[in-house]
């Protein structure tokens, strides 16, 4: 933990929050120097500042201004599938690289937080040789990585309530030298396989409307929201996607996860009891709202006092819904979270709309469901079929990216000309 005290008034305060990972603070900002410079455990020589004056196309909801970082008031919203009051809003900066691999990324805030408004300081690594869009999760500040990483990234989250905006002026970041590993033990990985677990899908809708990340909502769009900023994928990107089947249909639809929702914003269900940031109690793999539905949990209320009406923990927009799934009302589907394993991966690119999955490697093969753009697949194994001219080119190899689901290798970035993964 990292307890930074800028204001000796409130110093008491601050020192009796020993349960908080990051305190927001107020007082002069400090100076921070230059990522991946310095020796040794001279952490502090190794800090780097946020620009929180580049706000840019992977950000929603804020704004600089003159006393810093706020909600933005054209923009500033609640995510869309959760239709929560207060506004909410976040800046993702720029992958920083560091000089060694950091086990941990500790953050002091200079920031001035009404009553009832909050700053959050997440942060996360990137994961060698797995693919170009390859993260851990995203990671409270001040707390281990899910392993070492040489390239980080910040993302800033700014809470309101009510008219009021919290303020942030700075926020320095240091790599932790004490939770550093080998670069070795950062590129050995072990393989894993992906959790999947049965999740009541609803359908989002909203078309018109902003996500949590910033992407409007078209007519038939294809991504998902989950109920935990932990999987959120940058707008226009996929580093968090799921696969979702309907054993209704036979079908599985896979895309990037751009909202947060429904129900809950804190709810990583799909993560153990030691990691998961609300309702530990509950077995991992159930959602809270569908307990709070089928069981009366918290009274029969979600995290924001409301009613439950439905057991969804997961939110489908309309194309993965209806085009993917072949859906037509809310079903029990089998999700998995592809982020969760090890392994090659790629990321899935059209010039229009979603690619086709086909049962075989080949175009003769029944379609059996689709892969939205920016969507990150797991690459289980190759094989030859059909050649086919893409957006990465063309190409005779097709990549199996879960059981009986194909697509061409022409419409993947996996970061290299030929096949990532061994033949089937």
């Amino acid at each position: 933990m990292l307890i930074q005290v800028r204001s000796p008034r409130r110093r008491a305060a601050l020192l009796a929050a020993t349960t908080c990972t990051l305190l927001i603070v107020s007082g002069t900002a400090v100076a921070a120097g230059t990522p991946g410079t310095g020796s040794g455990s001279d952490d502090a020589a190794r800090a780097w500042s946020v620009d929180l004056a580049d706000v840019g196309a992977d950000d929603v909801g804020v704004r600089a201004s003159g006393e810093g970082l706020r909600l933005g008031a054209a923009t500033g919203s609640s995510p869309g599938s959760t239709a929560v009051g207060d506004a909410s809003g976040q800046l993702v900066a720029e992958p920083v690289e560091l000089d060694f691999p950091a086990g941990g990324v500790a953050a002091e805030v200079d920031a001035a937080t009404p009553a009832g408004t909050s700053v959050l300081v997440d942060v996360r690594g990137r994961y060698a040789d797995e693919g170009p869009d390859s993260w851990t999760e995203w990671v409270p500040a001040g707390t281990p990585l899910p392993v070492a990483a040489r390239t980080v990234q910040t993302r800033v989250t700014l809470v309101g309530h009510g008219e009021a905006s919290p303020v942030v002026r700075e926020v320095t970041l240091t790599p932790e030298t004490k939770r550093s590993r080998s670069l070795q033990e950062v590129e050995a990985r072990p393989t894993s396989g992906e959790r999947a677990y049965t999740v009541y899908a609803t359908r989002e809708g909203l078309v018109g409307g902003t996500t949590a990340n910033g992407h409007v909502i078209t007519s038939r769009d294809h991504f998902v929201a989950l109920p935990s900023r932990r999987g959120l994928s940058s707008n226009n990107s996929g580093s968090y996607s799921v696969r979702v089947c309907a054993a209704s249909t036979g079908r599985c639809a896979y895309a990037p996860v751009w909202d947060v929702g429904p129900w809950n914003t804190t709810d990583d269900h799909w993560n153990a009891s030691g990691t998961r940031q609300s309702w530990a109690d509950l077995p991992q793999g159930k959602p809270q709202a569908q307990a709070a539905y089928q069981d009366g949990y918290n009274g029969g209320l979600d995290g924001f006092g409301r009613r439950v009406a439905n057991p969804a923990g997961i939110d489908l927009a309309d194309g993965t819904f209806w085009d993917g799934l072949g859906l037509t009302d809310n079903a029990w589907t089998t999700v998995t979270y592809l982020w969760t394993g090890s392994g090659p991966k790629g990321v899935v690119r059209t010039s229009g709309g979603p690619l086709t999955v086909r049962s075989g490697p080949g175009t003769g093969n029944a379609a059996v469901g689709q892969a939205g753009n920016h969507a990150n697949v797991v690459i289980e194994c190759t094989a030859t079929g059909t050649t086919v001219t893409g957006y990465y080119g063309t190409s005779n190899v097709w990549n199996r990216i879960g059981p009986g689901n194909w697509i061409s290798d022409a419409y993947v970035n996996t970061g290299s000309s030929g096949p990532v993964a061994p033949a089937c």
